[in-house]
């Protein structure tokens, strides 16, 4: 019942809230205490267990999916299984998931000293059985799967949990005769990664509002004071405030400034610009994030800081972010459920460019990590598609981050050439494409 409170308290916040401008200063959602979000991903994590699991398994005909992780050294999937509580796995943790068919379902299995809070079935009794290791082949031969899955894998680094001297533990005390059966779990693990369910789409329109509100905050008077701060200030602003909320980044913010006096930027993102201090008439950007209830935002916007005289950014560069919009769509439009993305990536910008805009786009999944589980749609420096990220396909309630930015000339900067860069988390259902919490479509200004 508790559960239930919390999610029809953060459902009232969620749609009880008129809409307001991106650019506009309201109140903060709801953050839930700890103890309450421990409840609510412990309940997430039951749902993803009885529903998730068994779809994947039988999508990808396997019987036996096995991971194996040590304290400390956890592989990326075992850490999005463990119950809220659990910080870290235990000693050696071994989960066994094993599908006995529609009618019987899929059973859970722990083999290691301690129970899994509910979700896994303690399956190791070491007075019994002292080597753990031969508890686990045990429970392979009583099952006698035919296709036993391992996370191992040459692409993606998050499918990739099991460690070198693990892997060869197992493969020498499981029997001979299941050696041939062992195949790698990559599609298991990208799957149980990227997949969003019902419960969580919902609640992620207001973790992505708490982002934007905390992104509006930091770009306003309240902390911008034009050839006071510096924007080394402003990055450190936002660390300090996410703190104070009792949230956490999974990245160090970026700010950094467009001026029409200095050179525009280069298009390589292999170095952060230097701090400046900020100055009437800037274009300041943004890149920020936070992780909460498990889950990831990742958000770039723009604000413009007035000079004396002024009530309004310069039209071009509104229209340079008009620009960007469009990009965006250009981008959601070509969402197509079985599409890799290196196909998105190479129709998006063959459309972009005969519409006159100079894209550059280099979209991830968001999720369990911030640069997440899933299709990679671009590089930054890879715009003729990535091999092996690129080449996995677009499935249903995912999540993205629709990451890219066009140059524009500026006609009241003697046509100087700016760069907007812009990024807003979106979600990808059967009903299409949409913003998780809507998007910049006006500069921010400061002063408002």
């Amino acid at each position: 019942m508790k559960f239930v409170k919390i999610v029809v308290a953060m459902l009232l916040v969620l749609f009880a809230q008129p809409a307001v401008p991106l650019n506009a200063q309201s109140d903060m959602p709801i953050i839930l205490s700890m103890r309450e979000r421990a409840e609510m991903r412990d309940t997430w994590l039951t749902i993803r267990l009885n529903t998730v699991v068994p779809e994947l398994l039988r999508r990808e005909n396997i019987d036996m999916w096995i991971i194996i992780a040590r304290e400390y050294n956890e592989d990326p999937v075992i850490k999005t299984m463990l119950p809220a509580k659990w910080l870290a796995a235990r000693r050696r943790t071994i989960l066994v998931f094993h599908d006995s068919g529609p009618e019987k379902g899929v059973e859970r299995l722990a083999v290691a000293r301690y129970d899994i809070g509910e979700f896994f079935n303690n399956a190791w009794d070491k007075e019994k059985q002292p080597d753990q290791w031969q508890r686990l082949a045990e429970v392979i031969e009583e099952r006698d799967p035919q296709r036993i899955a391992l996370n191992y894998s040459e692409t993606f680094a998050l499918a990739d949990g099991i460690t070198h001297s693990e892997f060869e533990a197992f493969r020498s005390a499981v029997p001979q005769k299941y050696l041939h059966r062992i195949v790698s779990g990559e599609r298991l693990a990208i799957g149980w990664l990227e997949t969003r369910t019902q419960e969580e789409i919902v609640v992620y329109a207001t973790i992505c509002r708490i982002a934007h509100r905390i992104i509006a905050e930091g770009l306003s008077d309240k902390v911008v004071q034009p050839t006071v701060i510096t924007t080394d200030d402003v990055e450190w602003w936002y660390r300090e405030r996410i703190r104070e909320l009792k949230l956490v980044t999974w990245f160090h913010p970026s700010v950094s400034v467009q001026r029409a006096e200095e050179p525009g930027r280069s298009g390589s993102f292999a170095a952060r610009p230097e701090s400046q201090t900020i100055m009437p008439g800037d274009l300041i950007h943004v890149d920020f994030g936070i992780t909460y209830l498990g889950l990831n935002t990742d958000t770039q916007q723009h604000a413009y800081v007035l000079k004396p005289g002024e009530n309004d950014a310069p039209e071009g560069l509104k229209r340079a972010l008009a620009i960007g919009n469009r990009l965006q769509d250009i981008l959601n439009s070509n969402f197509v459920v079985g599409r890799t993305g290196n196909e998105i990536l190479a129709i998006s910008l063959e459309q972009a460019k005969t519409e006159g805009i100079k894209p550059t786009i280099y979209t991830h999944p968001i999720g369990f990590h911030g640069h997440g589980a899933g299709p990679t749609i671009g590089l930054w420096d890879q715009q003729d598609g990535v091999p092996g990220k690129g080449d996995y396909e677009l499935f249903y309630n995912t999540a993205h981050s629709n990451e890219l930015n066009v140059n524009v000339a500026i006609p009241e900067w003697d046509n100087k050439e700016i760069r907007i860069m812009l990024e807003e988390d979106i979600i990808f259902t059967e009903e299409g494409v949409r913003f998780i919490d809507g998007r910049q479509a006006e500069l921010h200004l400061i002063p408002r």
